[in-house]
């Protein structure tokens, strides 16, 4: 786990290096290239504390990257986001507390002031392997690329400015992967037990807000709908994500990061196994620390 984190804050930093290289180098002033990292920690030592209470400590990391390149009717917007973190307190077990990767890679042809015929590829999975902790016992729920998501879609996009963006795909392809054997045995995010893919052909709906709401604050936001045309068109797929960035001064700064997600093919079960349906997924994350914009 150790080496796992130390990874993480290489690629960190690495990234930063690459991207400042890149915008010397580059003369065509198409390209745009933004983002920035953030790295929290905190800890808890207690010794003979009347009071109670248990040691822990609890890190969290977040790289957002984006690049964006309009010259002529050309549009290329692609984005970026690693999030990674771990607490652990007392006797427990370390514990994963974040853990995502999210590429996003949206191009689109002008065809009028704010129309674009527009095509959208998104790929999102995780580093390591998430378990469900229950009493004195833990079991694995989810691994890389378990799940994995690819999505490619064509459509119209509405993009009356830099700050926000609406496409509306009618021709949308989802593929979900399960390569843990184990998960893929149970059937796991919707896939036939046995089964490591399912794929789904439907329409989506994309939308996307990144604005300075005051100053040193940003607001970004992406909402996605996603339908099956072929199994339960009613029942629609739903991943909303809002990142608030507040920066304190050059090094440090405070981000929110929310994710709703509910998607009808990832089923519950009571303590039985008996099946209890979809759920609404709610995930926050709040941190303050360390962190570096470019």
């Amino acid at each position: 786990m150790i080496k796992k984190i130390t990874l993480f804050i290489t690629l960190v930093f690495l990234s930063n290096m690459l991207l400042q290289a890149q915008e010397e180098v580059d003369t065509t002033k198409a390209w745009k290239f933004n983002g920035f990292t953030s790295i929290n920690f905190s800890q808890v030592s207690l010794t003979n504390w009347a009071a109670g209470g248990e040691n822990s400590y609890a890190f969290n990391g977040l790289l957002n990257l984006s690049s964006i390149y309009s010259k002529d009717k050309n549009d290329w917007g692609n984005t970026l986001e690693i999030g990674y973190g771990i607490q652990k307190q007392g006797n427990q077990d370390l514990q994963k507390t974040d853990d995502h990767i999210d590429f996003q890679s949206k191009y689109g042809r002008k065809i009028s002031k704010s129309f674009f015929i527009s095509a959208m590829l998104n790929f999102k999975t995780q580093m390591t392997e998430g378990k469900k902790y229950e009493a004195d016992t833990s079991y694995v729920i989810s691994n890389f690329l378990a799940p994995g998501y690819l999505q490619g879609a064509i459509g119209m996009e509405y993009k009356p400015n830099e700050t926000f963006y609406a496409v509306i795909s009618p021709i949308t392809g989802k593929l979900t992967m399960v390569m843990d054997d184990t998960l893929s045995a149970r059937g796991s995010f919707g896939v036939d037990p046995g089964s490591k893919t399912r794929m789904e052909l439907g329409g989506s709906v994309s939308i996307g807000v990144n604005k300075e709401i005051m100053k040193n604050v940003t607001f970004n936001s992406t909402l996605g709908l996603f339908t099956n045309y072929l199994e339960n068109p009613q029942n629609i797929d739903v991943d909303w994500k809002v990142l608030i960035n507040m920066k304190i001064n050059n090094y440090l700064s405070a981000n929110l990061n929310t994710n709703l997600i509910y998607d009808d093919d990832i089923k519950t079960s009571d303590e039985n196994g008996n099946p209890k349906g979809a759920k609404v997924q709610f995930k926050e994350v709040f941190g303050v620390g360390l962190t570096y914009k470019f």
